[in-house]
């Protein structure tokens, strides 16, 4: 099948199948006597396989280590959960930090009046430019700011 129906059968934008090959994250397609590239079934089985790991988070770097530990008929099961188990401990990480974000611009919200006055808790937080960091520092800096900026109502 050529680089369209690859992509409609796996999910994977032709742009994306061609970015796939030049970084060598699956072998480069065989060619018709005019250019155009085919794919067999076991590519387009391999982009799905693809797809699926991006839609799970993992990086480029962790599906190539994911691919290899597919194909190889001797890999241990343990291998592939350590993959796993890594993947959701950084995907966890991230919704913490996302969850701080969000704690920290609702406490800002509400410290801020919203009414025709100047003063607002969350252009004083972004403007004080705190050095980059955790979220948690962000809160912080936040609940301060908003502590004061409370005061003046």
């Amino acid at each position: 099948m050529n680089i369209g129906e690859a992509a409609k059968a796996s999910g994977v934008s032709a742009k994306m199948i061609r970015y796939y090959e030049s970084i060598h994250l699956i072998p480069t397609a065989g060619r018709t006597g005019s250019g155009y590239r085919v794919y067999s079934a076991t590519e387009v089985q391999m982009l799905r396989f693809i797809r699926r790991s991006r839609d799970l988070g993992f990086s480029v770097e962790k599906i190539e280590e994911l691919l290899a530990l597919w194909r190889d008929r001797t890999r241990q099961s343990a291998d592939v959960k350590r993959l796993a188990t890594d993947q959701i401990d950084g995907l966890e990480r991230k919704v913490r930090e996302m969850q701080a974000m969000i704690d920290t611009l609702r406490h800002l919200a509400d410290a801020c009046c919203g009414d025709h006055r100047p003063d607002c808790p969350i252009l004083a937080d972004l403007g004080q430019g705190t050095e980059p960091g955790p979220v948690g520092k962000s809160i912080q800096t936040a609940k301060a700011t908003a502590a004061q900026l409370s005061a003046f109502r």
